[in-house]
């Protein structure tokens, strides 16, 4: 597992504040600047980190469902699975369905890395990350779990799992990524959601063919099949880093114990 400082709780608060004050409105001109600077550099560490871990399978869920829970159990036997295909599990970092995901991963010897979120009380990284990066912005670590991914996992969560679920199906929608699978698991956790989907489309504020963006299921056998067609459509390969030694990279599979 890779050695990163913890942020401590000041510079949590301080990240907090800052992001606050970000969002109040206007700022200076040169506040501005330094944010657009800042945010330059949040996003080239993460490309310098995360370069090499790929390809990806992006689980989300939430970070409140504990061990004993069967959201809990479900998220780590399906990414078990999927990292059988050759896929990194790649998670938000944080505890709850991100952990699941991650432990499911290092269960079967799979490659597992976390996005972690810097919050004043909430987050910490969890235990079963090979590499996790922290990151101060929501929109940068947003970014990153989609860049690197060919498909999203969808288990149970809140507004968070939702806002990355949407997020990643208009992209599709929108044609600014490829048709990569996105799969929701627990048909009756997301009842409401489908029925409110389907009200969508009576609207027309969807179209028909949205209705294909994603696979509803509580089958894990379903979900690894349908990933594993985007092995065939893509032909994707399980990663073969290059790194440079110039600019200090390093192999992702020699940070793996």
């Amino acid at each position: 597992m890779t050695e990163k400082e913890e942020p401590s709780e000041e510079k949590k608060e301080t990240v907090a504040k800052e992001e606050i004050a970000f969002l109040e409105g206007p700022r200076s001109r040169w506040q501005d600047f330094r944010f657009v600077v800042e945010v330059c550099f949040e996003f080239i560490r993460g490309f310098r980190e995360l370069h090499f871990i790929g390809p990806c399978v992006t689980v989300f869920g939430s970070a409140r469902f504990g061990e004993e829970s069967e959201y809990y159990q479900l998220a780590r036997q399906v990414s078990g699975e999927i990292a059988k295909l050759g896929y990194t599990i790649l998670t938000g970092g944080g505890p709850g369905i991100m952990e699941a995901a991650n432990r499911g991963a290092k269960d079967v010897g799979g490659r597992s890395v976390g996005c972690n979120i810097i919050l004043p009380h909430e987050q910490k990284h969890n235990i079963y990350l090979d590499k996790w990066v922290n990151f101060k912005y929501f929109f940068v670590r947003k970014t990153l779990l989609i860049k690197y991914s060919y498909a999203f996992v969808i288990m149970p969560g809140g507004f968070g799992t939702l806002d990355e679920l949407f997020e990643a199906m208009t992209l599709i929608q929108t044609k600014k990524i490829k048709d990569f699978p996105v799969i929701i698991f627990d048909k009756e956790y997301h009842k409401d959601l489908m029925e409110y989907i389907r009200k969508l489309l009576e609207e027309k504020t969807i179209s028909p063919e949205d209705l294909n963006l994603f696979l509803i299921t509580d089958s894990i056998e379903e979900a690894v099949a349908h990933i594993r067609k985007t092995i065939s459509k893509y032909g994707l390969q399980p990663a073969k880093p290059h790194p440079l030694r110039w600019l200090l990279e390093k192999d992702f599979r020699s940070l793996q114990k």
